[in-house]
C-alpha cells in the first residue's frame, strides 16, 4: 500500500507488467471513457485517472516492461516495434465497448495478439478471475500470457485489484505489486491467498 514512485527506489525487480491510469476518467456505475454503459457496479475511484499519465519513470528502469493503455499516452513513449494487442470481442461484433485494447513494449520484435472475450457481462474467464471488482480489472489469463514475455521478479506499481499477481502466483513467479488505494490491496491479497486449481 503506498505511491509506486516513493517506493520502487527501494524494491529489485527484473521486469514491470502494468495497466496504469491514463486519464480516461472512469467512473463506477458502468460510465467508462464518457461512454454511458449502463449502470453495471459501483467501483472505488481509480486514483490518478483524472489527468493524463506520464509514464516517464517507468521507462527509466531500464528493464522489460510492457504498459497497458499505450495507446492513450503513447506521445510520450519512445517509438516500439513489439506492441500488445488484446482482442476483447473474440470474433463477435462490436458494440459501444473497444474492440481491443494496446500495450507498449520495449521489448522489441513483432506485434502480438491474444484474444479473450472480456465486454462487460460477457466474458470468458479464467482461473482466478472470479468477481469483477475493479472497473479497468484485466482478465487472469490476459496476464498470464503477458508475463510469458518477461522474466523473473515482476513488478505491477499499480496493482489495482492485483491481476498480474495472481497470474504471478499461477505461474509460480515472484512478483510484487504497489496501490494507493487501501481497500485494493486488501482485494488484491484476498485473490492471491485463494488456492491454484
Amino acid at each position: 500500500h503506498g505511491d509506486c514512485r516513493e517506493v520502487m527506489r527501494f524494491l529489485d525487480f527484473d521486469s514491470i507488467v502494468t495497466d496504469p491510469p491514463y486519464g480516461i476518467s472512469v467512473v463506477s456505475g458502468g460510465n467508462v471513457g464518457g461512454t454511458n454503459a449502463g449502470r453495471v457496479r459501483e467501483y472505488l475511484e481509480v486514483a490518478g485517472d483524472d489527468k493524463p499519465f506520464d509514464p516517464s519513470f517507468l521507462l527509466t528502469c531500464r528493464v522489460p516492461t510492457i504498459l497497458w493503455g499505450g495507446n492513450h499516452f503513447g506521445g510520450r513513449l519512445p517509438d516500439a516495434s513489439r506492441w500488445l494487442v488484446w482482442d476483447k470481442r473474440d470474433g463477435g461484433a462490436s458494440d459501444n465497448f473497444a474492440d481491443a485494447e494496446l500495450a507498449w513494449t520495449n521489448l522489441g520484435g513483432p506485434v502480438r495478439l491474444h484474444r479473450q472475450l472480456w465486454r462487460g457481462m460477457i466474458a470468458k474467464r479464467s482461473q482466478g478471475d472470479g468477481l469483477r471488482v475493479h472497473p479497468t480489472q484485466k482478465p487472469v489469463g490476459l496476464m498470464v500470457w503477458c508475463l510469458g514475455f518477461t522474466e523473473g521478479v515482476v513488478l505491477d506499481p499499480f496493482m489495482g485489484s492485483g491481476t498480474t499477481l495472481r497470474a504471478a502466483k499461477d505461474l509460480g513467479r515472484k512478483a510484487i505489486g504497489i496501490e494507493l488505494e487501501e481497500r485494493y490491496c486488501e482485494i488484491a491479497a484476498e485473490r492471491c491467498s485463494q488456492e491454484v486449481l
